[in-house]
């Protein structure tokens, strides 16, 4: 997949309104250029009583004229040239998400919560700052620098020589010595303050855990030690940046006196008149404004290259997701008329056959199943068959890394229900992801229907729902959290879903029912009722295929049974792919999986394993204490 820049692209689609901003901004130079020249002209002239008003005349409508043009020309070029960043810094944001928004099931894993907020609040931000304060600056100052030199040059070739040398150190060496003096300071402010960000961002998600344990005081004196390192750096920056201001003045100054020299000269041989030395002097300030924020502007380029990196990182990420999902969509297409005859194959809505049979398939079920019949026309559209396959499935993170899964194969028909434990590390995250597709295996194949689980793309929420450890709650209202699974569903299709969740209870002691709002990550509610509700958002998304990563987890006993209970009584009839630590609820479950080191170390049914595996066996009787106590009692 060949990636696009992040200049090249907007360049040639605004390359019109760069042109007009680049004039714009040279007919501003060129206007305060005039308005200095008229009115060193106009002064000098009125010095000598004229013989008549008229001699004077025209340059006074010169300056009225230029004065006026300057200030209506720059605005007009700040009105176009930041409507025109604004629209690119847009188009910026929205590329930026559509990089990141396929990475979402596993940016927490690959990304800082501080880098991926950088990069939205900051590195943008600089890169617009490359047309502002960079490109635009650095080509006008080469516009003028041409028509200084040639203007001068019809006067005096040598002179105009000697100002081009004066001009040559404005715009490139002072710019090549600062780029050199600074590249690397500029980097590493650039990377500790986005240092800063990780770390201030890292402490408020968990401020609490830092009261707790009464080190607060050590954070922020810790945070201001940076700061400070960070304000040196700043520091040494401000200080080159006064020596460097002070340097092109001076050559500035140089060039006034040069030109006060040569303009005398040239009236002394009597080439121009004696009113024209101020005007010649004169225009050196404002045509000079236009060369000294080059070296400015070179200085930023270390900058930027922090931030194009950081996108460029993120988006190799898209590309290896983006070719793993085209090679994966290109292995295995047994499956597309089956998928089609459950609706949805080819993208569009299901016909009302289709409806009308997945109801009749939920309806099969108890009345969980019946009510949650009533959500189909809010939720899954892609229909709700899904059988999934896993042949000889492997993955591995990097050319050289260990494989997290290898030679897992499982069959899921619909409907199935399995757990799948094992210690943290063990594979189960990476089983879950490649069943998602956000993971294409590294070896053999994990097939949705026969299709291949990571090309379907986008359209995995209408097959698959996650309950995971954190369901993230938004602050607005309680039916609006749950809505997120269906956005267009009814509100009575929202109490259905909440009554499947064994809501009702929570939502009657709330002051506005279903439109109680949460407060910001669902603060109002404890992490049980907090699962409800992302039960609630799960079942009218209404997917054939619903993965339990660890949703218990933090719960205390007595809740973690009563939301299994929850869930199992409401997912009837649906594919449960159940990832825990423990073995609460296992005997429920059509078959149970024990993973170790990326392999399956051990599988069957619950009675099976209880029977034939002492280890299996061991780790229940620690998970139930009281399960040894109630065997030794029936014993006896």
């Amino acid at each position: 997949m060949k990636r696009e820049g992040w200049f090249a692209p907007y360049v040639s689609s605004y390359f019109w309104r760069f042109l007009l901003i680049v004039m714009l901004g040279a007919l501003t130079v060129f206007s305060a250029s005039s308005l200095m020249y008229t009115s060193g002209f106009l002064i000098s002239k009125a010095s000598i009583p004229p013989e008549n008003i008229l001699m004077i005349y025209v340059p006074i409508v010169g300056v009225r004229a230029f004065g006026t043009s300057r200030a209506v020309i720059h605005y007009v070029e700040r009105l176009v040239g930041h409507d025109t960043i604004l629209r690119i810094l847009s188009q910026m944001r929205q590329r930026l998400y559509s990089i990141l928004e396929p990475q979402a099931l596993f940016l927490s894993s690959r990304f800082r919560t501080g880098d991926i907020l950088g990069m939205l609040a900051d590195d943008i931000e600089y890169l617009q700052n490359v047309y502002l304060r960079t490109v635009f600056p650095a080509v006008i100052s080469l516009i003028i620098y041409a028509a200084a030199v040639i203007a001068i040059g019809t006067f005096d070739v040598r002179f105009a020589l000697l100002i081009g040398l004066y001009i040559l150190v404005l715009v490139a060496v002072l710019p090549l010595i600062s780029l050199l003096l600074t590249q690397k300071r500029q980097r590493e402010i650039k990377q500790e303050r986005n240092r800063l960000y990780q770390k201030l961002t890292d402490a408020v998600l968990g401020m609490s855990d830092w009261m707790i344990s009464g080190r607060q005081g050590q954070f922020v004196e810790t945070y201001e030690a940076d700061e400070r390192a960070v304000a040196r750096t700043d520091a040494a920056l401000r200080r080159w940046a006064r020596l460097r201001m002070f340097l092109g003045q001076s050559v500035v100054g140089l060039g006034v006196l040069s030109m006060i020299w040569w303009a005398g000269g040239q009236f002394a041989q009597g080439a121009i008149p004696g009113t024209l030395i101020a005007a010649f002097a004169l225009v050196v300030f404002p045509v000079a404004d236009a060369f000294l924020p080059v070296s400015e502007a070179i200085e930023k380029i270390p900058q930027y290259r922090n931030s194009l990196e950081r996108l460029a990182g993120v988006e190799e990420r898209q590309s290896e997701l983006a070719e793993g999902g085209e090679k994966a969509g290109n292995t295995s297409y047994e499956g597309d008329s089956e998928l089609s005859k459950a609706g949805g194959a080819d993208g569009g809505q299901p016909g009302s056959a289709n409806l009308e049979q997945s109801g009749a398939d939920r309806a099969a079920g108890s009345d969980s199943g019946r009510a949650g019949s009533d959500l189909s026309a809010a939720g899954g559209k892609e229909g709700h068959s899904a059988h999934i396959s896993l042949r000889n499935a492997g993955y591995s993170y990097g050319e050289a890394g260990e494989w997290s899964v290898r030679d897992l194969t499982l069959d899921i028909p619909q409907g199935k229900k399995i757990a799948i434990i094992g210690r943290s590390g063990a594979g189960k995250s990476t089983l879950l992801k490649m069943i998602q597709g956000a993971l294409t295996p590294t070896a053999g194949s994990v097939t949705i229907n026969g299709r291949a689980a990571a090309s379907y793309g986008d359209r995995i929420p209408s097959i698959i729902s996650v309950l995971n450890q954190r369901p993230h709650l938004f602050d607005t209202t309680v039916a609006n959290n749950i809505r997120l699974g269906a956005p267009e569903a009814s509100e009575e299709q929202v109490a259905q879903a909440g009554a499947l969740a064994k809501l009702g209870d929570l939502i009657a002691s709330l002051p506005a029912g279903y439109d109680t709002r949460v407060r910001e990550a669902g603060q109002r509610f404890s992490g049980g009722e907090r699962q409800r509700i992302a039960l609630a958002r799960i079942l009218l998304q209404n997917t054939p295929v619903v993965l339990l990563d660890e949703p218990t987890v933090g719960l205390d006993p007595r809740t973690e049974r009563e939301l299994l209970s929850t869930i199992f009584a409401a997912m009837e009839g649906k594919t449960l792919i159940w990832v825990t630590h423990h073995l609460v609820g296992a005997e429920r479950m059509d078959e149970v999986i024990f993973m170790e080191n990326g392999r399956v170390e051990m599988r069957g049914t619950h009675a099976e394993l209880m029977a034939s595996e002492p280890r299996y066996r061991r780790l229940y009787e620690l998970d139930r204490p009281g399960y040894t106590a109630q065997r030794a009692s029936s014993a006896n």
